[in-house]
């Protein structure tokens, strides 16, 4: 079964964002059912605003009660927190429903700190802090040592405000470091999650590519949803990279990926592919397929 989030004014419809994902399930033969995700994000079921009637597994309950009892279900929406995650597994559940990824499972591909150590050869040396606080973010510095770093959290950066909120020219420049942290901070807002990530620069070329695993095997490589319309000409070299994603064990998840300035190809980011966006230049039919594929 695959689970899309309902359009906000046509509830009875998937949202216009997934409806293609939706109609190319459907032609597949797989069951399509609806989720409430404003209901299941905002831990309130739609319309109890101001009643009392609040709480995340009453919100999750409501965000589900259009899914009919089936063994196995795919998520494909926009993103939830762990908890949030959580608290949909457990309303499916609660129907017969068992999600095809856990949310231990999804914390792991959500969350950086989930996914660094199997991929640590592959990618940009990372350390993190556990909350927001400026003492922790010195350690964090201090451990990465001097030199330039780029900032998130545990889920995401804010590379469009590179700068003021992304860029650390050098780790070692303790208040211009804490500015763009706070400032990071500010704009992260209520979305903030987990603490802050350090990663080391490196010099990267050419447009990333987003590869998409299933039970371990990369399945499909597409664009990259910011540059739908650029793929590397020579294709994607995974031997350096694939053991190490294979080995998360991971049900379905996405693997976004770049050329070092030196040819390596490099791990930029990883996430479950269940709330992975997917790049215009590829047909819902391909992703359909591929999530088929077991």
């Amino acid at each position: 079964m695959l689970l899309v989030p309902s359009d906000v004014l046509r509830p009875r419809r998937p949202d216009e964002h997934f409806a293609e994902e939706a109609r190319a399930a459907r032609d597949a033969g797989i069951e399509v059912a609806l989720i409430d995700h404003d209901a299941l994000s905002s831990g309130e079921p739609a319309g109890a605003a101001g009643t009392g009637a609040s709480g995340v597994g009453d919100s999750a309950a409501a965000a589900v009660s259009r899914v009919p009892a089936g063994a196995d279900a795919v998520y494909r929406g926009w993103m939830l927190s762990s908890e949030r995650y959580a608290a949909l597994a457990g309303a499916l559940a609660a129907r017969g429903v068992t999600l095809r990824t856990s949310p231990e499972q999804y914390r792991r591909a959500h969350e950086l700190p989930g996914w660094y150590a199997a991929v640590g050869s592959a990618t940009p040396e990372t350390v993190w802090t556990d909350g927001d606080g400026r003492e922790g973010f010195v350690r964090a510095c201090a451990a990465l040592g001097a030199g330039p770093a780029v900032l998130r959290d545990y889920t995401k950066s804010m590379k469009h405000y590179w700068h003021e909120a992304a860029y650390l020219p050098d780790v070692t420049d303790g208040v211009a470091a804490w500015a763009v942290a706070s400032r990071f901070r500010e704009l992260r807002g209520d979305g903030f999650t987990g603490g802050f990530v350090l990663r080391r620069f490196e010099s990267f070329t050419g447009a990333e590519v987003r590869t998409w695993w299933v039970g371990g095997s990369c399945r499909l490589a597409t664009a990259h949803p910011d540059t739908p319309d650029d793929l590397p000409s020579d294709g994607v070299d995974l031997p350096g990279v694939g053991d190490a994603i294979g080995a998360l064990g991971l049900p379905f998840v996405t693997a976004d990926l770049t050329r070092h300035a030196d040819g390596r190809w490099r791990v930029v980011e990883i996430g479950d592919g269940q709330v992975s966006d997917r790049p215009r230049t590829t047909g819902a039919d391909e992703l359909i397929a591929a999530l088929s594929s077991r």
